[in-house]
């Protein structure tokens, strides 16, 4: 019963069109009603709880260290040098966005900021050459999603908090999935981009290739920084956090110069914004999660599927159709720390590992900001193209296909997953 009580407060705050954050605060007032513990001293404690911690402070810097990448002109010239590189091949603008992806991916680990970056500058581009206009803004959303899974990863810091996991760990397990789904996306493009009469770029000499490689070195040499130090215990996520934020102010303002002291308070004004409803959510969510551990949800799901528990794989593809559903409605950030504490205790009792799990959790996650009718991606995309969304809608479906496949292939074969994870960590 505590199941649907949580489920009925939930869905119905959220239909009615409560903002999740607030829903999920009312969620947790009516489990405690329903519990016979109301008290407004658990819901401040909670939160107050949820947000004093050191791991949580690498949030607002990789969303500023984002931001700053943006104004600062690394990311174009991350683009610049994948055009050096692969612009002169049949298809090659969509290789190029792909690229790029996975490199940015690298540095910010945020889908929309991405996004938005390849999609103003590679999109006119793509556009010009002749290449299918909502099938290259589906691609650039659908490389965008990749961000979150490499590392830097800001879903992996607020899953790695909401389930009491190493996030170091979930770091280097993530590395090997992102690259795989960049690589089925390149090979999705150039299968159903084909057909298009796109002009290629002229080829670039050695000296030019070299010359754009040397332009981009600053910023390339970020996720080397940022990866190394993790890797090597060097720095935790939250010191990598507060380095790559003042590595990309130092290569904005006096490396390439296009940040300037005029342009700094809007970058740290929009990086605020972004961490600070973040940070609610987080907060707000941690006490329906308090709430969902005293009412022994977990327990109460697990009785409903205890067939499956026996059977991780079905478990797995069970718990993926799940979270494709629901992120066909909720973001990217409420559905992690929602669903968490509910799966988490399932998937460890199937004998699951919880990092392969967690990545996993992840991936579908960022899927998710692909589903219509939400899909934060694409809206970014529209917004930023300027095409209508139902036209970036049509253009992304090979490439979600694509994704959703990748990740029921990881179900069936989760040493894709393990084998490299266990390299890196």
């Amino acid at each position: 019963m505590t199941l649907v009580v949580f489920l009925v407060a939930l869905i119905g705050a959220m239909a009615i069109g409560v903002p999740v954050a607030f829903a999920l605060i009312f969620c947790g007032i009516a489990l405690m009603e329903y519990l016979g513990m109301f008290n407004t001293q658990i819901i401040a404690q909670n939160m107050a709880i949820g947000a004093n911690t050191f791991t949580l402070l690498a949030i607002p810097f990789f969303i500023l260290a984002g931001e700053l990448m943006n104004a600062g002109g690394l990311s174009r010239r991350i683009i610049d040098f994948a055009i050096a590189c692969v612009g002169h091949i049949r298809g090659g603008l969509g290789i190029v966005a792909i690229m790029a992806a996975v490199i940015l991916a690298s540095i910010s680990g945020s889908a929309a900021a991405d996004s938005a970056a390849l999609a103003a500058i590679l999109l006119p581009m793509m556009s010009r050459a002749g290449y299918d206009v909502p099938r290259s803004a589906g691609l650039i959303a659908a490389g965008g999603v990749i961000a979150p899974v490499i590392p830097p990863s800001m879903a992996f810091i607020i899953f790695g908090v909401a389930s009491n996991l190493s996030i170091s760990k979930l770091f280097m397990a993530g590395i090997a999935p992102g690259v795989l789904m960049g690589t089925v996306l390149i090979v999705t493009w150039l299968f159903v981009a084909r057909k298009d009469k796109a002009e290629t770029l002229p080829r670039a000499s050695w000296g030019e290739k070299g010359r754009a490689g040397m332009r981009a070195i600053w910023a390339l040499g970020m996720p080397v920084i940022i990866l190394g130090g993790i890797k090597f215990g060097v720095v935790t996520p939250t010191e990598a956090a507060v380095i790559a934020t003042f590595y990309a102010l130092f290569v904005g303002l006096f490396v390439y110069r296009e940040l300037t002291l005029k342009s700094l308070p809007g970058v740290f004004i929009a990086a605020g914004r972004t961490t600070a409803a973040i940070m609610f959510l987080v907060c707000a969510a941690l006490v329906s999660a308090w709430l969902i551990t005293m009412a022994n949800i977990p327990a109460e799901l697990g009785s409903i599927i205890e067939p499956l528990i026996e059977h991780p794989k079905l478990l797995m593809a069970f718990i993926m159709v799940l979270i494709i559903m629901v992120g066909t409605a909720l973001d990217l950030t409420p559905t992690i720390l929602i669903l968490t504490p509910v799966l988490l205790p399932l998937v460890q009792k199937a004998g699951i590992d919880p990092i392969y799990f967690g990545v996993m959790f992840i991936m579908n996650c960022c899927i998710g900001l692909l589903t219509p009718p939400v899909g934060v991606v694409l809206n970014v995309v529209s917004g930023v193209g300027r095409i209508p969304l139902g036209r970036v809608i049509i253009g992304v479906w090979p490439f979600l296909v694509a994704e959703i496949l990748v990740l029921f292939v990881l179900v069936a074969f989760p040493q894709i997953v393990l084998v490299p994870a266990h390299w890196f960590y």
